[in-house]
């Protein structure tokens, strides 16, 4: 949908990424550290004072230890980390519950070692995860359960209710846990992420994947990590070292420096709320229908009201008709379920935001 709105001209609300620039100060310190010399390879774990800056950041955000020496990886992009965790547990012909709809590279990654996904649906309007269809999918095969929150496309966020049952599910099986929680910041109407770090039964088995790029505008950075117990990561590490080996070392630096101040990312979910609710004002007069996105920079819609035509045609005539790109939540779904929602990122500037949520109401 991007390509067909850089075609178009439309107003790209599809692909997730921030339609404005990080902190000036951000690339001024990345600046910094280019002519400072630190342009050679970086360790394959990451800058020590990153991987530090990372743990004191987790103890200081969540109460939770990991070693930065043993337990914290950098790595190049969320999605490199995704597939470096399913890649060091999942062998042939294991089983990997995917809680759908999924951001779309879980299921190649899986696939792609051999892993055989068994699907459990989230449906709509709110997408919670029903647990006793998670409960019916485990079986003695099944290797990895993969979890996302907040939600990519629906901004669910997870409850403590949910790391329970997910505790009471696992805790006496052999089931390892991949975290996807780039988001971790974005939750909104005062709700605070529950990391799976924070269950004592569930850190112990759980991959957590972060990503700088969702925290601080800087997509094109490709740059993550990984969170995750010692024999975990030791085995995390023995992929990722032949899939990137490094990650761009200046703006490793940078990123060390601008963790020091924890605004950075604690204002993080009331700069993203305020966008959000903008984009509702300006639709809640439309014949779309929502419920508001509880974290992420991601809204849902609802346009039964409107049409009966399937979400992707109306999302590429809409991008083609009225210049507002969306993503139909039907491809990630791996039957194409299609419940005639839309998906708007809102991660934009204000004016798009406004002009994009005009253009909507008038349908």
């Amino acid at each position: 949908m991007s390509q067909l709105a850089t075609e178009t001209g439309a107003l790209n609300l599809s692909q997730g990424f921030p339609g404005f620039d990080c902190d000036p100060a951000l690339t001024a310190l990345v600046d910094e550290h280019m002519r400072a010399g630190r342009n050679q390879y970086a360790p394959m774990t990451g800058v020590p004072v990153l991987r530090e800056r990372l743990a004191q950041k987790t103890m200081a955000q969540y109460g939770v230890s990991y070693n930065p020496e043993t337990e914290v990886t950098v790595v190049s992009g969320a999605t490199e980390a995704i597939f470096a965790a399913v890649t060091a547990i999942v062998q042939q012909g294991d089983e990997v519950i995917v809680l759908e709809p999924a951001y779309d590279s879980y299921v190649p990654a899986i696939e792609l070692n051999g892993g055989i996904p068994v699907y459990v649906t989230l449906t709509p309007p709110n997408y919670a995860v029903d647990w006793s269809a998670v409960e019916a999918a485990v079986t003695e095969r099944t290797q990895l359960i993969m979890v996302n929150t907040p939600h990519n496309p629906t901004g669910y966020c997870w409850t403590r209710d949910d790391l329970n049952q997910l505790a009471r599910l696992v805790q006496d099986r052999d089931i390892w846990l991949i975290s996807d929680e780039v988001y971790e910041h974005i939750l909104f109407d005062g709700r605070t992420h529950q990391s799976l770090m924070t269950h004592p039964v569930l850190r112990e088995r759980t991959f957590i994947i972060g990503s700088f790029g969702k925290t601080f505008h800087i997509t094109g950075w490709k740059i993550g990590y990984c969170l995750a117990p010692v024999p975990m990561t030791a085995a995390f590490r023995k992929i990722h070292q032949y899939v990137t080996f490094s990650t761009a070392t200046p703006m490793q630096y940078a990123l060390a420096d601008y963790l020091s101040e924890p605004s950075h990312y604690q204002q993080l979910s009331a700069f993203y709320q305020r966008k959000r609710d903008l984009f509702l004002a300006g639709i809640t007069n439309s014949r779309f229908r929502f419920i508001p996105a509880q974290g992420s920079f991601f809204q849902c819609v609802s346009y039964d009201a409107i049409t009966t035509e399937p979400d992707y045609n109306l999302a590429v005539r809409l991008t083609k008709e009225i210049g507002v790109a969306s993503i139909p939540v039907s491809v990630f779904y791996h039957q194409q379920n299609d419940y005639h929602i839309l998906r708007f990122c809102f991660a934009k500037t204000d004016d798009v935001i406004q002009e994009a949520a005009e253009r909507l109401s008038k349908l």
